[in-house]
């Protein structure tokens, strides 16, 4: 999760998927004094009677059905934004603040579980190229062309290939 720390009336992390703003309120406050707008693109934060806290174009689309908001211990608001591309760091929570350097982000570690199905086969197929490499053995596309040989040998038992010196490393 990458912190952001500012001049801003707010704190903000993001993950890949998500966007977490932290603004502090009056000690206190309750859920009908504040008032809080996600829409897809924009976003309001304002204390009932007072200027907006955080106001404008966000970066990029959020899923308003799956952010949230929360008032903790009374004194805290943090706002919880599903970014609707989970492929991207954001720069700012709105166009109007100060931009990060987004190439410093340090993203967390993600476990195989997190990923989807075509996703997690592919990552763990490298994993394991990767240390039949290291082990100096076969990948697993050098072992699917080696067993393709092994059946062509089998079905045609009548050649001889004692002789034959294959390469499947290409």
């Amino acid at each position: 999760m990458a912190d952001v720390k500012s001049d801003l009336p707010y704190t903000w992390n993001q993950t890949l998927q998500e966007v977490t703003i932290t603004i502090p309120i009056p000690e206190g406050s309750r859920p009908k004094d504040l008032n809080v707008s996600i829409q897809k693109s924009k976003i309001l934060v304002a204390v009932k009677g007072s200027d907006p806290v955080l106001t404008g174009d966000l970066f990029a689309l959020v899923s308003t059905d799956e952010s949230t908001w929360t008032i903790v211990d009374k004194k805290e608001l943090v706002i919880t934004l599903e970014k609707i591309n989970s492929a991207e760091w954001w720069p700012h929570v709105v166009t109007s603040a100060p931009r990060i350097d987004v190439t410093k982000i340090e993203p967390e570690n993600s476990k195989l579980s997190d990923l989807d199905g075509e996703t997690r086969a592919t990552v763990e197929k490298m994993m394991f190229d990767q240390r039949q490499k290291q082990m100096g053995l076969p990948s697993s596309e050098e072992l699917k062309k080696q067993e393709i040989f092994k059946r062509f040998q089998s079905q045609h038992p009548e050649m001889d290939f004692s002789k034959v010196k294959m390469d499947f490393s290409s």
